[in-house]
């Protein structure tokens, strides 16, 4: 039996930040919805989550159909997935919860339908291991807000078919988004693991009293993070090799490599640490709210990613280049 592709109807179960930023992007592109969250108040939290992004969902374009009334939340697991074309699971990072809930999704679920993790580090082959018909089993990892950001990350696990992968692929590319496939099963895939190494070394220059949370998000937003937003970092170290590349960057900054610059174990979490990040974050924050900084922050993408698409289509090249 073929999997089915061409969905229609997206199960989501968990619908926090991951979860209500899923169900958001598939509403947004005209699909019938079925949640689940066993949390008291949270299909109230969905529906006020979901009417938060929406106006940044406009903006970007809905696709016909598209609405906000094609939410519906069940009370079961089975109901949630019995009749879904496609299921994305953004349960709480706990192994022993997730082979819990995949075995009862995957028992419940159409034979032929992909099924997808969110988890941003567990691996597939240890929390798929309950499931019926592992092989359309996946994990889908995306970036917050997972409504406007394209990245998803794909790892299949020792049981994962190479279809169920390039189902995936084709699922998440009508969802608009860039589906990047993981080749191999590593803790932390790919993008996680280099904003741990970065977020590390955040946490040591506040511990060690060299700039607040506030100058180090200045150092990124107003350096390194415009260059990354269309970029990336071997293509920019690339240009900072002038004409002769990245061979010359090697042989020029490489050594530096070797210069204690930076920590690799992360810093303890003392108390003087998370009172320090906390007051400095809520420096940050100021008056302002949290949905009001997640508009602010809906608006920059769009407006960044608009610039960039633009930017590129000038120069001949595509979006995803």
């Amino acid at each position: 039996m073929p999997l089915i592709t061409d969905i229609k109807t997206f199960a989501a179960l968990g619908s926090g930040v991951i979860g209500s930023g899923w169900v958001a992007r598939a509403l947004a592109h005209g699909l019938d919805v079925v949640a689940w969250d066993p949390a008291p108040g949270a299909e109230a939290a969905l529906r006020k989550r979901i009417a938060n992004a929406w106006p940044a969902l406009e903006k970007q374009g809905l696709s016909r159909g598209a609405s906000q009334e094609r939410l519906k939340f069940v009370n079961t697991i089975e109901a949630c997935v019995r009749d879904a074309d496609f299921i994305q699971e953004s349960a709480p990072e706990r192994l022993d919860l997730k082979l819990e809930l995949h075995g009862k999704i995957s028992a419940a679920a159409k034979p032929n339908a992909i099924i997808a993790s969110s988890t941003s580090g567990l691996l597939p082959s240890e929390f798929y291991e309950s499931s019926s018909h592992p092989q359309r089993c996946v994990v889908g990892h995306p970036f917050n807000p997972v409504y406007l950001l394209p990245l998803v990350e794909i790892v299949g696990g020792r049981n994962t078919s190479p279809e169920a992968i390039e189902a995936a692929k084709a699922i998440y590319t009508a969802l608009g988004m860039r589906p990047l496939h993981v080749r191999k099963e590593v803790p932390g895939f790919i993008a996680d693991r280099l904003l741990e190494a970065l977020w590390r070394e955040a946490l040591h220059l506040v511990n060690d009293g060299v700039a607040s949370t506030g100058e180090i998000d200045d150092a990124i937003r107003f350096g390194a993070g415009l260059r990354w937003s269309f970029m990336g970092t071997f293509l920019t170290y690339t240009l900072a090799g002038g004409d002769a590349g990245m061979r010359h960057f090697m042989s020029q900054f490489g050594p530096a490599l070797k210069l204690p610059w930076t920590y690799l174990p992360a810093p303890e979490l003392t108390d003087r640490l998370i009172d320090d990040v906390v007051a400095g974050t809520a420096e940050q924050l100021g008056e302002r709210s949290i949905a009001t900084l997640e508009r602010y922050r809906d608006d920059t993408l769009l407006a960044v990613l608009e610039a960039v698409k633009n930017s590129k289509a000038s120069h001949g090249m595509a979006f995803s280049d």
